[in-house]
């Protein structure tokens, strides 16, 4: 596990208290960990493997994907949030690179691991008053994103088949 580096960490390293943050304020912190944590997830995969992807290819889509995260986290309570336009396009790139269903689902079930591993790392800064109801969110909003891509890749294969192919 690596140590925080923030408030958190210097507070906790003079013999303070761990500095209480908002899971989005520790998403966005932590936002490259989050990236590097979930390739090394990904690349522990045959199957997500079997792709070959550089790097951009492979994490360009999770910055976006993330900031939707933290921005549904950041609404107020009960708030719909918007249709991520990074997730329809992610859908649209990830089946053009070859990605089937399967794949896609993996992806996102890994990323939602890496979001809740991250936590978990940062469990002393979290405001566990809140951390359910944030944890909610999290899988509400990445499942969501899962739909859009899977509503891109069928929409795809209804044109394939339209077309005749």
């Amino acid at each position: 596990m690596t140590q925080s580096t923030g408030p958190a960490g210097a507070a906790k390293a003079n013999g303070g208290a761990a500095t209480i943050e908002s899971v989005a304020d520790i998403l966005d912190r932590e936002l490259q960990s989050v990236i590097a944590d979930w390739l090394a997830r990904v690349e522990q995969e045959p199957e997500l493997k079997s792709i070959p992807l550089t790097f951009e290819e492979r994490t360009g889509h999770l910055p976006h994907l993330l900031h939707d995260v933290i921005k549904r986290l950041r609404l107020d309570a009960g708030t719909k949030a918007p249709i991520s336009k990074a997730a329809a396009e992610h859908g649209d790139l990830r089946r053009k690179q070859g990605y089937t269903v399967a794949m896609a689902v993996e992806e996102s079930r890994l990323l939602q691991v890496t979001i809740f591993s991250t936590l978990h790392k940062n469990a002393e800064n979290l405001d566990f008053d809140l951390l359910l109801a944030d944890v909610v969110t999290i899988a509400d909003e990445v499942d969501a994103q899962l739909k859009e891509q899977m509503l891109r890749f069928m929409a795809a294969d209804a044109a394939k088949l339209a077309k005749g192919q």
